[in-house]
């Protein structure tokens, strides 16, 4: 059975933790004696190629880019100025991070790309956690200039300047 696909071929989606995505093709399949469409991804960071199933994409987080709206939603977070530390080892508050990139979520990426920010203020990032900010800020700085045809260094600057406000409030917990 076949799932009628809701991305065309051409169509640019996100796909948890790997970020912008090109549909290049939809294939059908034969597995396990049924028929399966597929849609072939090109992830644009890095060319590679995965396969989701059509039948199974929004359950596996397929999204379509977001709008202007959620850009400015994705702004208000990254403008909070409060934001509670708690005193986990970087290795413990890495994979917390690390957890909520893989959900998809544009707004969970977000939220640990404004606390990594915030954080490296009090004091020095370890590897992991720069390296994260970086996966952070590159995924939502594609998405962003995708959904508004800008180029991820314009939309790095408008971000940047959000942080260069006021210095931050960091309370731990």
């Amino acid at each position: 059975m076949t799932t009628k696909p809701e991305f065309a071929v051409g169509d640019k989606a996100v796909y948890p933790a790997q970020g912008v995505v090109e549909v290049i093709r939809i294939e059908e399949k034969d597995l396990g004696g049924s028929r399966q469409s597929f849609y072939v991804l090109k992830i644009l960071n890095t060319d590679h190629k995965i396969l989701v199933p059509v039948a199974s994409a929004k359950d596996r987080g397929l999204r379509e880019i977001i709008s202007e709206e959620e850009i400015q939603e994705i702004f208000d977070i990254l403008r909070e100025r409060t934001i509670a530390f708690d005193k986990q080892t970087w290795n413990r508050r890495y994979r917390s991070f690390k957890e909520k990139i893989d959900t998809g979520s544009i707004y969970d990426v977000a939220e640990v790309m404004r606390d990594l920010y915030r954080l490296k203020v009090e004091k020095q990032l370890s590897f992991g956690e720069r390296r994260m900010l970086d996966t952070a800020r590159g995924l939502i700085c594609k998405e962003i200039g995708i959904s508004r045809g800008q180029t991820e260094e314009f939309v790095k600057n408008e971000i940047e300047a959000i942080f260069m406000g006021p210095t931050p409030v960091a309370t731990a917990t």
